[in-house]
């Protein structure tokens, strides 16, 4: 369970873990989402030290490009700055839940917020153990 967790999160690993997940047969589907969610939060940790490591660069480089400052700009207004934000969590957090691969969901946080890692793991857990869930309960 917990090895097919760490795979739940990897793009080219997803589809072996969703086969895993849907052909087995847990005693206690609660137990067995809980410890693959503990799996998929020790990948997306690595994925978001990797990301923050080596493309931190890369995100303020694009953030101060024409366009970005644009959009920035236009939802940065009061009524859009807190629903931008919401927006993101909610789009960052289905990708997570889902079988698509984290890298895209982690990489949204890590690179377009100043979110903590503490804050990071506890989306992460929520999310793919509630994805796991849905998929071992079909």
């Amino acid at each position: 369970m917990f090895i097919a967790g760490i795979f739940f999160s990897f793009g080219f690993t997803a589809p072996f873990s969703v086969g895993y997940f849907l052909t087995l047969d847990p005693q206690n589907i609660f137990i067995a989402a809980f410890i693959g969610g503990l799996g998929a939060l020790l990948s997306d940790l690595l994925i978001f030290k990797i990301i923050k490591l080596s493309f931190i660069d890369e995100f303020n480089r694009l953030k101060k490009t024409k366009a970005i400052k644009e959009i920035n700009y236009l939802l940065s207004q009061k009524p859009l700055a807190r629903f931008k934000n919401y927006m993101l969590f909610a789009l960052a957090g289905f990708i997570i839940a889902s079988p698509l691969p984290d890298e895209l969901g982690v990489s949204m946080l890590a690179g377009l917020t100043k979110i903590k890692t503490h804050v990071l793991a506890i989306i992460s857990f929520i999310m793919n153990t509630l994805g796991i869930f849905i998929l071992l309960s079909i």
